[in-house]
């Protein structure tokens, strides 16, 4: 790759590649399986999340109207909460199973979106203590989703380092550490290393122009993609496994 070649969509399509081939081994090979190909293919899945993270930090600074971002936003994290939770056999109505996973990351990405909007607030009201206080909420209320809080951590972070690449990523692998952390300790060991193949995002977003790309479309097309590609491999589960339960890993 040439010296910042990568414009938005080009950025975005990556992610969305990454993110339906990790979406796919889930779905069609569920569990925490050790073969190196599944276990590859979920390490390529960890480019997604970051990209997202740091497109919706960017989308802050360039937003005509905010307000409408974030209630887009959140529109969007409740019909992606259906598609998600039918892809992946979760119940619709949150933490009859478990705490983690009970919703899609739209959830987190949105309340990401928030907190950064927060921090960045000059309102007398909100001071510094008045700002903890919220992004530790904002955490307990994301905590749920895929990706968790973390996500919510990493749009701060790259919020507020914008401009600073070296700062966003080492802020990034800071809170993703701790959520491989959680992983490694609770859940499983090879997984919890696995999350911090995130790194593999840095240098796709290194060479970020700056620039949307010629089409204006794709943020419309995501918002359809997603939701779609999620009820598609819904059916693809009850094909396969029957209409049964598979947590994914996030």
């Amino acid at each position: 790759m040439n010296q910042k070649s990568l414009n938005a969509n080009t950025l975005k399509f990556i992610a969305i590649l990454a993110m339906t081939l990790d979406h796919i081994l889930w779905v069609v090979f569920p569990g925490y399986l050790l073969n190196p190909l599944i276990v590859l293919g979920h390490a390529i899945g960890r480019i997604t999340a970051p990209i997202m993270c740091f497109f919706i930090a960017e989308g802050y600074y360039q937003t005509h109207n905010l307000k409408k971002y974030i209630f887009r936003l959140f529109a969007f994290a409740l019909v992606s909460h259906f598609a998600y939770n039918f892809a992946f056999g979760i119940p619709f109505i949150p933490f009859q199973t478990k705490v983690f996973n009970q919703t899609s990351v739209m959830w987190a990405l949105a309340w990401g979106l928030v907190v950064l909007t927060i921090v960045q607030s000059n309102h007398p009201k909100l001071t510094r203590t008045v700002k903890t206080a919220l992004v530790w909420l904002i955490c307990g209320i994301s905590f749920c989703a895929d990706w968790s809080c973390i996500a919510v951590l990493i749009i701060m972070v790259f919020g507020i380092h914008r401009g600073d690449f070296k700062n966003q990523m080492n802020g990034m692998l800071f809170y993703v550490a701790m959520y491989s952390a959680v992983y490694f300790f609770f859940i499983d060991k090879v997984y919890g290393l696995l999350q911090m193949t995130v790194a593999l995002s840095i240098p796709f977003l290194m060479h970020y122009n700056g620039k949307r790309g010629e089409w204006k479309g794709m943020k419309w097309f995501f918002y359809l993609y997603y939701p779609l590609h999620l009820a598609i491999l819904g059916v693809v589960r009850i094909l396969i496994h029957g209409n049964v339960s598979m947590m994914i890993g996030g």
